[in-house]
């Protein structure tokens, strides 16, 4: 058997596009809203996940920190700056506003009723908004009322929740690959 012999790429081999680029692609419909998130460098890591996976929009509501703030620019390393993000003030009247616009609504969050990722039929017609929370108490139930799903990454070891940025990566890679055919 042959035995494949890989390199590792260089910056100038990825060919990474510029933020004026970026800000012309065709997007993937999904919207991620920050709900009271404590940490900015957890914020500046979902900034560049949602980079990476070229979603529409980004919110930050409540506590949750917003640009510029250098330890977000840690994390993001200027995906604050191709991502396009908002601020509001309460969750649940940006979340009204999607609802509203037809934007179907996803808490990542364990609950009740919720529906393990691994089982999620994603269905390519519809826009999405993934909602995470605060690192200690997760998204508000005010929020998780207002949503059409409660979304849930199976767990098996002996903690009971990753890190806001992990379970963000997890699920924006779910769902998004639906739209990649």
């Amino acid at each position: 058997m042959l035995k494949r012999i890989f390199r590792k790429l260089s910056l100038d081999d990825l060919q990474r596009i510029s933020v004026q680029e970026y800000q012309n692609l065709e997007k993937i419909p999904i919207i991620v809203v920050l709900d009271n998130v404590r940490s900015a460098q957890n914020v500046g890591s979902v900034f560049r996940t949602s980079d990476a996976f070229c979603i529409e929009k980004m919110y930050v509501c409540g506590i949750t920190a917003q640009p510029p703030h250098k330890e977000i620019h840690k994390t993001a390393l200027g995906a604050q700056d191709s991502v396009p993000w908002e601020y509001c003030k309460e969750t649940g009247s940006v979340i009204e506003t999607l609802k509203k616009e037809g934007w179907y609504i996803c808490s990542v969050e364990q609950a009740e009723q919720s529906t393990k990722l691994h089982e999620i039929a994603v269905d390519t017609n519809k826009k999405y908004v993934l909602i995470f929370g605060n690192e200690v108490s997760g998204v508000q139930q005010s929020v998780i009322d207002m949503s059409d799903e409660c979304i849930e990454i199976p767990q098996f070891g002996t903690k009971h929740s990753f890190n806001i940025s992990v379970s963000c990566g997890i699920v924006l890679w779910d769902i998004a690959k639906c739209f990649l055919v």
